[in-house]
């Protein structure tokens, strides 16, 4: 296992309360994703984690590789698989839309996410991602933190150039930044 889904494994419970901790920062990241996120259909959120961000938008269904993340996420009702985003087990066309919260960060392939991404969106979904820019202002104060540095030195940080870019090799059309803040960016592409 890679050493950012191991980090996962090994510290699942550490960490769920960070939001908790943050709710400053929990809620503003909320506030971002509303403005991108559909108000209906079926949606998917690969990087489910504890489904923390699942929950607030009405997301049943959810992937991650961390036991202990998926585990916290069935509690909240998510209905969540273990697995990795290189390959959904889900049918082509399963979904209206597709949401990778702070995951970016954590793959090795993105090209490979965003295609399977693609795959199981029905014509005209969408896939919505949130993601910590390179050299962003959060991500050198996060690098800093204890709780979140534990997972993100394993992180790798890209642009929103380089996620445009990965968009597009996917097949997305209407890639475009939703809300850009503090280094934190949303972005979505259309199927």
């Amino acid at each position: 296992m890679i050493p950012s889904r191991r980090v996962f494994r090994d510290y699942a419970i550490a960490y769920d309360p960070w939001f908790d901790e943050h709710g400053d920062v929990y809620t503003a990241q909320r506030r971002m994703l509303r403005a991108a996120l559909p108000y209906h259909g079926c949606g998917l959120e690969v990087g489910v984690g504890s489904g923390r961000f699942a929950v607030p938008f009405g997301i049943a269904c959810g992937i991650d590789p961390s036991c202990g993340l998926i585990q916290l996420a069935r509690e909240r009702g998510i209905e969540a698989v273990v697995g990795e985003g290189e390959h959904l087990p889900y049918r082509t066309g399963s979904f209206d839309y597709v949401l990778l919260m702070t995951v970016i960060c954590f793959l090795d392939d993105v090209a490979a996410v965003l295609k399977e991404g693609e795959r199981v969106l029905r014509p005209g979904g969408m896939l919505i991602t949130g993601f910590i820019e390179k050299d962003g202002e959060i991500h050198r104060e996060y690098l800093h933190e204890s709780t979140k540095g534990r997972f993100l030195r394993h992180a790798k940080f890209r642009s929103a150039g380089e996620v445009a870019g990965f968009f597009n090799d996917a097949g997305f059309t209407r890639v475009s930044v939703i809300e850009r803040t503090r280094g934190f960016c949303i972005m979505s592409g259309q199927k």
